[in-house]
């Protein structure tokens, strides 16, 4: 059996041939070594691995963004290594989309350790891995003072004092060895891959070597056969402080350009997360986090793929827009540098129709490529008017009839003295707006997710009492619990017995979940499945049946999520800091509550943190509607911290 190393290159001094057999593969135009990867340094060459790595993509994206944007060059490699700001966003766990430091584990570390040295992520990034894991506790506590920095033996410091006297790095121990125990270079080397491959018999060989130098060294025995007995523990998981550094760096650099220029970056990244669904709703969500609008695809704005506009914003690519083309793109953006579309005919008129075809036309106007013309919406795209036919149709009709026109003037006798015709621009179709889940819906199917919105943002009042999909299953075990979201998914089959069941997929904000509907659940509950549907479920979360160690959403009752807003909406909280209440402040609270009477309770609750004063007052008058207006001007007023429901 044969395989070839999908990164493997040998590095030869001369001609492979005349060192080892050689072979060749349909898999690849390079001579293959016959000699496994484990001998073959035996026979004189050098093995080395090159891999490919998105982040470098990314950085090179960002680069020439900024450049594009402001007008300055970064040359990367030599940003300073002691960026206040690049650090700061460290200290913060932000670091969402950079190299190496993305996991959660690894941003509550930080948050702790508080890094404000390059040799400090070096560290981590070698520490958070299996094994050395449970070091880094000590670590940071020893960098903050809170745990004495201890070494077996004084000659120990002077290899160990940058990772406060933790054994983090390979090259620490083969420097160690060489000083303690008289090891030259090559018996330190040896003794690196001896630990890291366990060879128990090369490492008993050169315990013995070991201790005989420390003993010349007149160093204390017994704590030297500690050291060694340390070493053999740690070492498998020693990692290689030059690969860390390397690491490090490129996570330094990801850092840098995303505290400085967090929406060349993010456009970056999120371009190269194009075809992944999931990972660009994930970014998307952090540059909301972070304060960087997303926008969706503009015809006079965006570029193939995603950039950013002179206001700061991301705008999405239009190479995005399933069903657009790259043709059709790429002659769209070359004749948009001639000046932008004036209007909708404007674009018609001047695109090449040959690739600019009917289906690139409705993508876009799907995905909203054409809403910064305020005459027309989404729907007028799709709508029949007099003489049948879509908008769309009339106007590739329309476009054709202009060029034949031009070109019929430009071959007469009279061209351009006078004898064009004024070809009539098609009327706009009357007809109603799409609502905002129909209009979300259609975007979803040609971009792959959501951009200007969500669905579930009527129901955002609702959705406050639920729990999040994405932990209800962890959080909630073995308890009731409230679930909102749309209907992702429906399969409905039948099993051996000839019984019906289904297999539903619902969303929310934050995830997904699967809920099966057995027996006398799927009599009761299956009619509410239908994919689009937004369901208000109150349910158990449970031990699926045979398997303990997973959970499950067993629903007890299912609601449409429209109709239980006054069945769970009992009260409207805002939470103010009296440094902000003022005359002006009240008057708008009051104009608001009058304009808004309804039901529900409302209850102002009053906090000032200098005084440590904390008050509810609850409104007895009057009483109020739990509106989608009244939620959006109260959480968009001067002086309101918190809107909450009770």
């Amino acid at each position: 059996n044969t395989g070839i190393h999908a990164a493997g290159i040998i590095i030869a001094p001369y001609d492979l041939t005349d060192i080892l057999p050689v072979a060749t593969s349909k898999e690849t135009e390079l001579l293959i070594t016959q000699f496994e990867g484990k001998i073959i340094e035996d026979a004189g060459v050098i093995k080395m691995d090159f891999l490919g790595l998105r982040n470098l993509t990314i950085i090179k994206d960002c680069l020439r963004m900024i450049q594009e944007n402001h007008g300055v060059w970064i040359e990367i490699d030599e940003i300073p290594l002691d960026d206040k700001k690049t650090y700061e966003l460290f200290q913060r766990g932000e670091t969402n989309a950079i190299f190496q430091f993305e996991s959660d584990g690894m941003k509550k570390y930080l948050k702790d350790l508080k890094p404000d040295r390059f040799d400090d992520l070096i560290a981590m990034n070698a520490l958070y891995r299996p094994g050395p894991l449970a070091y880094i506790p000590s670590f940071i506590n020893r960098k903050h003072g809170r745990e004495e920095i201890q070494y077996d033996v004084p000659e120990m410091e002077e290899y160990l004092a940058e990772t406060f006297g933790i054994n983090v790095y390979q090259e620490q121990i083969m420097l160690l060895s060489q000083k303690m125990g008289n090891f030259t270079k090559g018996d330190a080397d040896v003794l690196r891959k001896a630990m890291g491959k366990k060879q128990k018999e090369v490492l008993d060989k050169m315990k013995g070597k070991f201790i005989a130098g420390c003993q010349t060294n007149n160093l204390d025995i017994k704590k030297c056969e500690k050291v060694w007995t340390d070493w053999e523990a740690f070492a498998s998981y020693a990692f290689n402080k030059s690969h860390s550094t390397c690491y490090a760096f490129v996570a330094y650099q990801t850092a840098y350009l995303k505290a400085h220029y967090p929406a060349e970056y993010m456009a970056a990244v999120l371009t190269s997360s194009l075809g992944n669904i999931e990972k660009i709703t994930f970014f998307m969500e952090e540059c909301k986090s972070i304060g960087v609008k997303v926008l969706g695809p503009d015809i006079n704005e965006s570029n193939k793929k995603f950039s950013v506009n002179k206001k700061g914003e991301i705008r999405f690519g239009l190479g995005g827009v399933k069903g657009s083309g790259d043709a059709a793109v790429d002659n769209i953006i070359e004749i948009r540098e001639n000046g932008n579309f004036n209007d909708i005919f404007d674009f018609m008129t001047r695109v090449n129709l040959r690739t600019v075809n009917k289906k690139t036309l409705e993508s876009l106007a799907y995905s909203g490529t054409f809403d910064c013309y305020p005459d027309l919406h989404r729907a007028m795209y799709f709508s029949e008017g007099d003489g049948g036919g879509s908008l769309i149709e009339k106007l590739i009709k329309y476009a054709n009839n202009y060029h034949q026109n031009v070109q019929s003037s430009q071959n007469s006798l009279f061209g351009g003295s006078g004898g064009e015709m004024e070809i009539s621009r098609p009327k706009l179709p009357p007809c109603e707006p799409w609502g905002e889940i129909e209009k979300l819906k259609f975007e979803k199917e040609v971009v792959g997710f959501y951009i200007s919105g969500h669905p579930l943002d009527e129901f955002a009042i609702e959705m406050q009492r639920c729990s999040p999909l994405d932990s209800v299953l962890e959080n909630s075990r073995d308890k009731e619990a409230f679930v909102g979201g749309v209907v992702a998914d429906c399969q409905f089959r039948t099993a051996k017995n000839g019984n019906s069941f289904g297999i539903f997929k619902i969303e929310d904000y934050t995830g997904t979940i699967e809920i099966a509907l057995f027996g006398k659940d799927f009599v009761a509950f299956s009619k509410f499945f239908e994919v689009g549907r937004f369901l208000f479920i109150r349910g158990k979360v449970q031990a699926k049946w045979g398997r303990a160690d997973e959970y499950e959403l067993k629903p007890l009752t299912i609601e449409l999520l429209s109709e239980v807003r006054e069945k769970i909406i009992k009260e409207i909280r805002i939470s103010v800091d009296l440094q902000l209440i003022d005359s002006h402040f009240i008057k708008e609270i009051n104009n608001l509550v009058e304009k808004n009477v309804g039901n529900c309770n409302f209850t102002v609750h009053i906090f000032d943190a200098e005084e440590r004063l904390d008050v509810s007052l609850l409104s007895r008058k009057t009483k109020v509607s739990p509106t989608n207006e009244f939620y959006k001007t109260l959480k968009e007023m001067a002086g309101i911290e918190k809107v909450s429901f009770g």
